[in-house]
């Protein structure tokens, strides 16, 4: 119940958000008619049609997204057609093409040649309407998706769409009430019907522009994320309960889970706020809880430093299982811990077994995975996870994510993120002592992280992951806006805002990364972090990619990263996370460039510390 307030009130704040703008004409059109036969009929067309087409896309992959597109572009003609009617009203009878034809019936249906309000033909305008509807996905709907493609089509994730939906037809019904009151005093006072209405007409001819030109997905969706995202992350945490404190971890996308069944490691579903990053910490050292039955690990596509291990093998054993993938900087920065408590405690019977379940396609192939772990000198038992059901039965949503189990295979303690280390490690002995070990050190492990894995400096820390594909990508500041998958010549602007960012050259934008199709590109961004990593990748003929760095059109000198020399230059040579920059006397904002030097680069995602 609690999830689906959250969700209809996550609907009602989209009211205040940019990316509701295109369609409000749409709406607006039907003001003057009665709300009971014309309003409400359209408006619950568009909440039935978002919350169908939203829970396809979510589970049933990219068919659903090009059948809607087409859908997409249909509605816009009908549209605009009713939009000319509503200007010319004398058009319809000169203009007998098919599609005018239709939008000629669909207004007189609507309005009724009698005056009066038809609610089949709101309805049917309704389903238009929804069909059009992009809403800037923040925080409650990123969620909402993520769990659909998680657990696939049921009735919760159905529910909890058409809970949003309802919510923004609820705030745009309000509009309406209003704005019927306030064109029916423009009328009596001013005898300006007749203006008012074709004054609707171009307002909903600048709708469907919009949405043609992408607006509603790009600018407007960036504005909404500064003006909605943080409102909408507060009323999550506050319904929810979430801890204020705690380490950062990286939550799963709804494009990488729809991709599932399909094959790949992310593919062509609804933007959503997946990735972002999140506040999460574990319960008190104090509470140890019965969570439940530990589920199985099975479903592994491999197992990599032994064998698959099952329930009956683990039984009285303590058992840690951790959640990452390799790419995931997070990930990194809690794994010098895990590895040194799989070292110390392991003659005391504590098992650790790594889940790897990959967010970028090039992470689901095993040779990556298997380099990755010899790199990272990883010696414990690690499931893959490419098919993401021992991440599905844990019912898991974040990376890093520590499951404790205890040695009658029950979870006793789990913690998402970076952090609280002195605690995880203190569950662990209590758990083994639980279990009967009698030599258990008691004191707390000492870790020097160097390197990538170094602890991040949050404090400073004012920028965010950032996804470079079109399905997650935030904040871009290129132009022209980002074209789905078409090489396109992109060019950015000389000065940019904190935490913008944009592509320069020919770039091809996918749904998870953008690839460089020219001799040569550059990516900018203006950011404030200690520590700046770019997950790379070199093209299909996998050789290595020259780039140049610079902050603030300079070398980066002792600000340098880890894979970047004092001058600037470095290469790609394989695909993983690569640390670019560690400023060199405090996190000041700076504005960060890479000249790639040769074609063929892919870039997946920005992250900091």
């Amino acid at each position: 119940m609690l999830l689906i307030v959250l969700a209809y009130l996550g609907g009602v704040l989209t009211i205040v958000s940019p990316c509701i703008l295109p369609v409000l004409p749409f709406v607006f059109a039907r003001a003057d008619q009665p709300f009971a036969k014309s309003g409400l009929p359209l408006l619950a067309g568009m909440a039935l049609t978002f919350a169908l087409v939203a829970s396809l896309a979510a589970v049933g992959g990219g068919w659903v997204v090009a059948a809607n597109e087409y859908g997409r572009w249909l509605a816009l003609g009908l549209v605009a057609v009713f939009a000319l009617t509503l200007l010319w009203p004398g058009l319809s009878e000169r203009l007998t093409r098919p599609l005018v034809a239709a939008g000629s019936r669909l207004s007189e249906r609507a309005q009724g040649t009698d005056g009066g309000a038809r609610p089949g033909a709101s309805l049917l305008l309704g389903v238009a309407t929804g069909l059009l509807w992009a809403p800037c996905a923040g925080p409650i709907l990123g969620l909402i998706l993520t769990g659909a493609a998680l657990q696939g089509a049921n009735t919760t994730s159905s529910l909890l769409l058409l809970a949003y939906a309802a919510g923004a037809a609820t705030s745009m019904a309000a509009a309406l009430l209003l704005g019927g009151k306030v064109f029916a005093a423009l009328k009596r006072m001013l005898g300006a019907g007749e203006w008012v209405r074709r004054g609707l007409g171009a307002a909903m001819l600048a709708g469907v522009g919009a949405i043609a030109l992408g607006l509603d997905t790009g600018v407007l969706a960036q504005v909404s994320t500064a003006s909605t995202g943080g409102l909408e992350q507060r009323l999550v945490d506050r319904l929810s309960g979430r801890p204020e404190g705690g380490a950062m971890a990286m939550q799963a996308g709804p494009a990488m889970m729809a991709a599932v069944d399909r094959g790949e490691g992310a593919g062509p579903a609804m933007m959503a706020a997946g990735g972002a990053m999140r506040m999460a910490g574990g319960p008190s050292r104090a509470a140890l809880p019965d969570e439940g039955l530990a589920p199985a690990l099975d479903g592994a596509t491999d197992w990599l430093n032994s064998t698959p291990l099952t329930a009956e093998q683990l039984r009285g054993k303590v058992v840690l299982v951790d959640f990452w993938t390799y790419s995931c900087i997070n990930c990194l920065r809690t794994l010098p811990y895990v590895k040194a408590w799989a070292e110390k405690y392991r003659d005391q019977g504590l098992v650790v077994v790594g889940v790897h379940a990959p967010e970028f396609a090039f992470e689901r192939k095993l040779s990556n995975v298997e380099k990755a772990i010899k790199d990272l000198g990883i010696s414990y038992p690690v499931a893959v996870d490419n098919g993401y059901k021992i991440w599905r039965a844990f019912n898991n949503q974040y990376w890093p994510a520590h499951y404790f189990i205890d040695a009658q295979g029950r979870i006793r303690h789990h913690h998402f993120g970076e952090g609280d280390y002195a605690e995880s490690e203190r569950v662990i002995q209590q758990l083994l002592q639980e279990a009967g070990s009698k030599q258990v050190d008691q004191g707390l492990i000492d870790v020097q992280a160097q390197g990538v894995q170094q602890a991040a400096d949050m404090a400073a820390v004012r920028s965010h992951e950032t996804y470079l594909g079109y399905e997650r990508a935030e904040q871009f500041a290129a132009t022209p806006a980002a074209v789905h998958n078409q090489a396109t010549a992109y060019a950015t602007p000389e000065r940019l805002p904190l935490n913008a960012w944009g592509l320069s050259g020919q770039w091809t934008v996918g749904p998870e990364s953008a690839t460089l199709e020219g001799a040569t590109g550059r990516i900018t961004y203006r950011f404030q972090a200690r520590d700046l990593h770019l997950v790379l990748g070199p093209g299909s003929d996998g050789k290595p990619v020259r780039f140049k760095v610079l902050i603030d059109g300079k070398a980066p000198g002792a600000s340098r990263g880890m894979d970047v020399a004092a001058d600037g230059s470095g290469s790609v040579t394989e695909q993983r996370l690569y640390q670019l920059v560690r400023q060199d006397g405090g996190a000041a904002e700076r504005t960060f460039s890479i000249e790639f030097l040769d074609p063929g680069i892919s870039a997946y995602a920005f992250t900091f510390g």
